[in-house]
Formats: C-alpha cells, structure tokens, sequence
C-alpha cells in the first residue's frame, strides 16, 4: 500500500525525508517512513521559535495524560510509547540546548577577538605636541 515508491514528493520535501530502497516487507517499510516522517516534522516544530514551547507542552501533556496510543494500564506496552516519546523529546531539547550553548560561545569568542583587536595598547602610536601660548 504504503511502498518505497508511493511516498508523496511534497512529503519528501516537507520533511527533508530521504527514500531508501529496502528489502523489507511494505508494512516494515510503512513504519520507517512514518517514523522517519514524525522524527523530522518533530524536530523542525521543536527548531521553529513560533511552535517550540507548543510542542514541548503538547509532549509533556501527552505523557501525564491518560490518553494514549497504547494504554497504560497495559504494564510494558503502555509505557513503551510513552519512553519513545520521552526519549525523543528529551534528545531533541537537549541538542537544542547544545546547539544555544555553541552559538552563544562562538558569539562571545567572536566579540572577544573583535574587541582586543580594537583596543590593542601594543601598536597604539603616542603624539606629543607642544603647546604654545598665543598673546
């Protein structure tokens, strides 16, 4: 139903979503381009300012909420969806915070080398001058 070759071309350019022509049966391929898809549209929505906080919350939301894919009540397989979706919220974040922390350290080291290349005291030329009073 869902093969390699069915995949919609604005999904692929949606989710910058890559096909890989596998072996694998079309349901096993089915799941990876679903997973694929989700995995890139949740992190551009996480990378996006405008949805970022939306969708953490939405995330967080969704794993106290007794809603769910797959009930909790069920002991392992309710908690299995819940962990996928904690694991890739926490990842996500936390390249986020990564990638601010890097930003602003090459932000800094770039005002740092700008500044001592301003106020530089070893090849600052001296003038003397001398006054002369004018009657």
């Amino acid at each position: 139903m869902f093969g390699v070759s069915s995949t919609p071309d604005f999904l692929c350019y949606i989710c910058d979503y890559k096909i890989v022509e596998t072996k694998s049966s079309p349901k096993q391929q089915m799941k990876q381009q679903f997973s694929s898809v989700f995995h890139s549209w949740y992190r551009k929505a996480l990378k996006h300012t405008k949805y970022r906080w939306f969708i953490i919350f939405g995330t967080l939301f969704y794993l106290v909420s007794p809603l769910d894919i797959s009930p909790d009540t069920l002991p392992i397989i309710g908690w299995i969806d819940d962990g996928i979706i904690a694991s890739l919220l926490i990842s996500e974040v936390s390249q986020l915070i990564t990638e601010g922390l890097k930003k602003r350290q090459l932000f800094n080291d770039t005002i740092k080398t700008e500044l001592e290349t301003v106020i530089d005291t070893d090849n600052v030329k001296t003038i003397t001058v001398d006054a002369v009073t004018v009657s």
